[in-house]
């Protein structure tokens, strides 16, 4: 039987026997498949156009070069793509080259793509890539911008229910467009009942838009106006529909459902009216976290709360529960708690749903002045020393309101409020004053605890002085620390009105001095004395000659005897202390 030659082949050693594989085959197969890559490219429209528009921008994109070589290659770039923007904007890697010229370019390059560009805003934003393009040329080319919004402002809902062009529009209503052209864009929620309504950017035109839906609603019969609110509540319950578009928490929305709801209290049938409202809460209860943040959307949740039921009240609440921290740290969201605070009779629910989590998140909430304010809104509502002018009349727009929807005495409800409140933030004190007041916001919260919360203060108070019997400790040199045992020892806040001292009601100074004097003891007080807390031992001297035991003032005597003596003239407040030694001694 005969064998092939290969079955005689003896195999000697690893490898051998094998066909050697041609050392370049891999090379050219990478050859042919960046070539097959390239000729698919070159297949493309306008690949001759991108192709030296890219090698222009490959130069104008560097970091590191001066800006006349930077303005030549942009130069170079306009001329590739001149006339052909169009064209090639909405391919992903050619939006990113229009980009570049946007940013990079002098304001006539800017002011050139945003003119070839009319006409295609509204595909440029419900794009991926091209987009952000449509916000850049909104904020760098003031000259095109009401142009641009023109163009988005048909297609307004379809746009902020687009997962793309959502934020695009977003941000020009939030950022770019001035009052006119916001109204504009928010006009195209009222639906087609105002279509004949259309705008010359007259004065008279400007005036009109600008007062919003009740300008509109103004000139119409009762019929008309209810047809145009029926169609704003039906654009509004087809953006609360589609949550997962986003579209609920641009401003642009919020807008216009604080002016739905704003115009409701015209109707002449207020149980219409109500009943309205109350569908329209139930479209958006599980969404009303995500409109707190903007000044037209905490609006419109604080006036669900406000002319809301029991019932629908205890929703809202259960629903902002979860958020109640991170609203506290918001300037606009936080005014949402205060006016529940405000209206809400059920002050059992208060304290679980708002005053807890508020009180539990001390630690991170003192660090903010948006934190600080809602630390102290249970404790002291709307106190001008802490809460603005504006601020405090924004939260009266429901004064009226919660005289017809609440039941509670406003007086009852804040001591409530106040209780459900005191002893969480006094042990706070407890356990952490001592640092938190090193800070000056600090020392302001630690001060208003002290001075206005319900209960026992005694633990709170020695932890304060603790850091001041400590020998070198260096507390008492902060000015705030110090103006801080001074505002305690006083009993109360100076009000530089009436050059007094406004006592409050839920503080013992004379007890706090009489604890200072256990706490600190005779050789540190003396030592403060001496230097910068001068003006602190001066208001204990007075606390102990006012209120003090004969005890505690037979004390203090032997402490200062013969302190006037010493050398002190130095010392910032000397004369203050060695008046109420004097005084002390007369007793």
């Amino acid at each position: 039987m005969e064998r092939d030659e290969e079955d005689e082949m003896q195999v000697d050693g690893d490898g051998e026997g094998k066909v050697a594989k041609d050392p370049n085959a891999a090379r050219e197969s990478h050859k042919a498949q960046r070539q097959l890559a390239a000729d698919r490219r070159a297949s493309k429209p306008h690949a001759s156009i991108l192709l030296d528009a890219k090698s222009h921008w490959a130069l104008a994109r560097q970091k590191n070069i001066t800006k006349p070589e930077r303005q030549k290659h942009i130069s170079a770039l306009m001329d590739s793509i001149r006339g052909r923007v169009q064209d090639i904007v909405f391919k992903h890697d050619a939006s990113r080259i229009v980009q570049t010229l946007v940013k990079w370019g002098d304001q006539g390059t800017r002011d050139e793509v945003a003119g070839e560009l009319q006409g295609r805003y509204r595909e440029l934003a419900q794009n991926k890539y091209s987009k952000f393009l449509v916000t850049k040329l909104a904020r760098l080319c003031p000259s095109h911008r009401t142009s641009i919004i023109l163009e988005l402002k048909p297609h307004v809902l379809r746009l902020i229910l687009h997962r793309e062009a959502s934020r695009a529009l977003a941000d020009i209503y939030e950022l770019y467009a001035n009052a006119y052209e916001r109204s504009l864009l928010v006009r195209e929620l009222y639906g087609r009942e105002t279509a004949l309504f259309a705008t010359k950017a007259t004065l008279e035109d400007k005036d009109a838009a600008r007062a919003g839906l009740a300008g509109v609603l103004g000139g119409l019969d009762l019929e008309q106006q209810r047809r145009v609110l029926k169609s704003v509540r039906e654009s509004l319950q087809q953006v609360l529909s589609n949550p997962d578009k986003g579209a609920v928490r641009h401003a642009l929305v919020h807008r216009a459902l604080w002016e739905y709801l704003s115009a409701l209290p015209t109707l002449p049938d207020q149980d219409e009216a109500t009943k309205l409202r109350a569908e329209l809460l139930e479209s958006a209860m599980d969404q009303l976290a995500e409109m707190v943040h903007t000044k037209d959307g905490s609006r419109a949740v604080r006036e669900f709360i406000a002319r809301g039921d029991a019932k629908q009240r205890k929703g809202v609440l259960k629903v902002l529960k979860p958020y109640v921290e991170t609203m506290a740290k918001d300037d606009e969201a936080q005014l949402v708690l205060f006016t529940a605070l405000d209206v809400v009779d059920d002050t059992k629910l208060l304290a679980k749903s708002i005053v807890s989590p508020i009180t539990s998140s001390a630690p991170t909430l003192h660090t903010t002045a948006a934190g600080r304010r809602a630390l102290l809104y249970p404790l002291a509502p709307r106190s001008t020393r802490h809460f603005t002018p504006a601020l405090s009349a924004s939260l009266a727009e429901t004064d009226s309101i919660r005289a017809l929807t609440s039941k509670k005495d406003t007086s009852a409800r804040q001591a409530e409020v106040r209780t459900s409140a005191s002893a969480e933030l006094i042990d706070w004190v407890e356990r952490h004053g001592a640092e938190v007041v090193r800070d000056t916001g600090g020392s302001l919260v630690v001060l208003e605890i002290m001075l206005s919360a319900e209960g026992e203060k005694g633990e709170a108070s020695k932890a304060l002085l603790q850091p001041l019997a400590v020998e070198d400790g260096e507390d008492v040199d902060m000015p705030h620390v110090a103006r801080m045992h001074k505002a305690l020892l006083q009993g109360g806040h100076f009000s530089r009105s009436t050059g007094t001292i406004e006592k409050a009601e839920r503080w013992d100074a004379g007890a706090y001095a009489k604890t200072f004097v256990e706490v600190v003891g005779k050789d540190r007080t003396k030592a403060m004395a001496r230097g910068t807390g001068a003006f602190v031992v001066a208001e204990l001297l007075e606390r102990v000659r006012v209120d003090g035991d004969a005890k505690v003032r037979g004390e203090m005597r032997m402490w200062f005897e013969g302190f006037e003596g010493e050398e002190g003239e130095s010392v910032k407040g000397w004369s203050t202390l060695i008046e109420k030694v004097e005084a002390l001694r007369k007793v």
